[in-house]
């Protein structure tokens, strides 16, 4: 209002003072959005004429309300000077160049720029409205403006009402430098936890500074999220256990693979898995793998199971020199772990505890078995040991053992054990004439034995024997040494050979002689009364040999007469089935080749029933072993007796039921009728005294 009565006051002053004609107001640059309404003002003063409104150079025309122009028109009171230009409503072809004229007194404004803002519509998400990424790999959402927005607008992504970071702007120009499209891309990683989230693109510009937004959804895939459990997690060896593998996925899951240790575990399907607790499942965790069109996700756990000692690492035997030292070692594993303790073989006592055993210095008695043990600890589960050698590497000990009599000019024995370690190099025997090792020498021999093993770890073992083949009196007085010597040293030992007498022999001989004689006595009345026996009618008589336990049914009155200790068994003698055709006789073979002239002769005489039926030959021969007795077998010569048959020529024979017996040989003289006095009984074998020795029997 005040500038409307200041501009009439200066045209009426300069009327009255005569000025010229001029702008009270010019048009200026603006900016206008699309569809509103622009007003371009302009004023002159001192002017009375036409005044016309150009764009971009083109007249629009005089009149007030520019014919031709349906949405241009001036405003204002031309009488007063006032010629605005108005647009409404703006459109893009609106943008120029427009001026004020004064044409009657050629007065031009300056040129007013209109610009036309367009605001930008709602940005596009490439596919969108829902997205579809995959969790853990890399991605990117592109946000692109629509529409011809001026100026260009700024495209921003928010979640939550937090602008992000991480995207690139890029922005197209046309070929009339008009702005092209804009695009802007956000890279993200996307994790399972964005499944579902809303992400937001606003383009933005002056036209339009709240912007407009888009939404965009995520809609994640993702490889299966797995939790693996195992019930209970502490287990004894042996109980059950139950596995259970719980999975999320985008999209499903397809299906579930165990393994334990890295082996798969064959028939396991699903999500639950059945096992029964050993130890290996400490070191062995057992592992659930599931799959799914994305791809897979493994979990594996350890089961804490308790189990008793396991031997891992036995101790190995070892050998050391005597003043050095020796240690063991051995590895027990258990759950919990077990209490370990070394003892010596035998022995209660702790030498030490842990997985390692060391011995210092060591000496000759250290030398033995040691035992490692393990106890398991709150379990109370199993329980093992294990055991080592240690053998001491010292000079050979050397000893004796102690040797049997010999008789003079009889063989001879001597014997020496060698323990050592390292094994002896040589084992050398020594006296008075000289020293032999091996092999033979003269009278004497040497031989070596493995010997027996013995505890308490000395080494190896032989038997040195020394065999001597026809005694002489110095070796009855002289030692014979045994020595032994390896790269530690030497040990020997010296051995006496006792004498034996040879009075038992003799006393033996002696009483085989006297038995002798008493057979031939027997053997005498029992021919003769053989003889006797053969000339007198057919019957049967008794005859008793001295010895035997046997009865008989009919018996003599000498028999009847006798002890029950002097009782023999009794020989049924039959004459009828005598044979006394001397042509058969002669040709019966003579066993003596005709030295004696007689067939089958025999005398048998037991001086001791050996075990498995042998006869012992005293004294015992000398190279037996001391106290061994030796005695022959006759057994193969047992065999089935013929009935007595007692023949008048010169062939015949007597038997009895005994086998076993000395056998010697008598030169016959003749064999002609014995001359018996009448009423003397065919076998006055009661007569004779009885023998000293059992089972006689001879064959005539």
């Amino acid at each position: 209002m005040l500038a409307s009565a200041l501009l009439v006051f200066l045209c009426c002053f300069k009327g009255h003072a005569g000025s010229s004609p001029h702008f009270l107001q010019q048009p200026e640059d603006m900016v206008v959005l699309l569809g509103e309404e622009a007003r371009l003002p302009c004023a002159l003063g001192a002017y009375r004429g036409l005044v016309q409104w150009t764009k971009d150079g083109l007249a629009l025309g005089g009149e007030r309300d520019l014919p031709g122009w349906s949405r241009y028109w001036i405003s204002g009171n031309s009488a007063s000077g006032q010629h605005d230009l108005h647009i409404k409503p703006v459109e893009l072809e609106d943008e120029a160049s427009y001026e004020c004229q004064a044409s009657q007194a050629g007065l031009r404004s300056r040129p007013a720029q209109l610009h036309v803002m367009v605001p930008p519509e709602a940005p596009q998400v490439l596919g969108g409205p829902s997205v579809s990424l995959v969790a853990g790999v890399p991605g990117n959402l592109t946000c692109r403006s629509r529409g011809d927005s001026r100026p260009a607008p700024e495209l921003l992504w928010f979640r939550d009402g937090i602008r992000l970071d991480g995207s690139s702007f890029h922005q197209t120009t046309l070929k009339d430098k008009a702005t092209g499209t804009v695009e802007n891309t956000l890279f993200l990683t996307p994790s399972s936890h964005d499944d579902g989230a809303t992400l937001i693109c606003r383009a933005r510009s002056q036209a339009l500074p709240t912007g407009r937004d888009t939404a965009v959804t995520l809609s994640l895939q993702y490889p299966p999220m797995v939790t693996l459990s195992a019930e209970p997690q502490t287990v004894q060896e042996g109980e059950k256990v139950t596995f259970l593998c719980q999975a999320t996925a985008q999209p499903p899951v397809t299906g579930y693979r165990w393994a334990k240790g890295g082996s798969p575990v064959l028939g396991a399907r699903g999500p639950r898995l059945e096992v029964v607790a050993d130890a290996t499942f400490l070191t062995e965790p057992v592992s659930c793998e599931v799959s799914n069109a994305v791809g897979s996700a493994n979990r594996s756990t350890a089961l804490e199971v308790l189990y008793g000692p396991i031997l891992q690492a036995k101790p190995k035997s070892v050998s050391v020199d005597v003043g050095k030292d020796a240690s063991f070692s051995c590895v027990w594993r258990g759950n919990p772990l077990p209490r370990i303790t070394w003892t010596r073989m035998g022995g209660s006592q702790v030498l030490s505890s842990g997985p390692t055993l060391r011995l210092p210095s060591v000496a000759l008695e250290d030398a033995g078995d040691y035992v490692c043990r393990a106890e398991p600890r709150r379990t109370g589960l199993g329980g093992g040991k294990a055991q080592a050698r240690l053998t001491v590497n010292a000079p050979p000990v050397v000893t004796a053992l102690q040797p049997a009599p010999a008789f003079l000019r009889g063989p001879a024995r001597l014997q020496c054990v060698v323990f050592a370690s390292p094994a002896p190099d040589s084992v050398v025997w020594s006296w008075d004439e000289g020293f032999l090792e091996a092999g033979s020498l003269g009278r004497f021999l040497v031989e070596a034995f493995p010997a027996p093993e013995v505890e308490g770890g000395q080494g190896p073992g032989l038997i040195s024997v020394l065999h001597i083949s026809g005694t002489q009196e110095s070796d009855f007085t002289t030692g014979f040494n045994c020595s032994a010597r390896n790269r530690l040293g030497e040990g020997r030992v010296q051995i006496h050979l006792g004498r034996r007498d040879l009075l038992p022999t003799v006393r033996i001989v002696a009483g085989a002689a006297s038995a002798a004689t008493s057979l031939l006595m027997v053997i005498t009345g029992v021919v003769l009364c053989c003889w006797r026996h053969g000339s007198l009618s057919k019957q049967k008589n008794l005859v008793r040999i001295p010895g035997s336990s046997e009865g008989s049914s009919s018996r003599g009155p000498e028999e009847e007469t006798g002890s029950s200790e002097d009782r023999g068994p009794i020989v049924h003698t039959d004459h009828s089935d005598l044979v006394l055709e001397e042509k058969e006789a002669l040709e019966t073979k003579d066993p003596t080749n005709g030295y004696y002239r007689v067939r089958g002769v025999s005398v048998s005489l037991s001086l001791g029933e050996a075990p498995g039926g042998g006869l012992f030959l005293p004294p015992p021969s000398p190279i037996g072993l001391p106290g061994t007795p030796t005695y022959y077998d006759f057994k193969p010569h047992l065999d089935l007796v013929p009935p007595c048959r007692l023949y008048r020529a010169r062939a015949g024979y007597l038997t009895t039921p005994h086998p076993r017996a000395f056998t010697s040989y008598m030169k016959p003289t003749s064999f002609g009728p014995p001359e018996l006095s009448s009423g003397t009984p065919p076998f006055p074998y009661a007569t004779l005294s009885p023998p000293s020795h059992q089972r006689l029997q001879t064959h005539v």
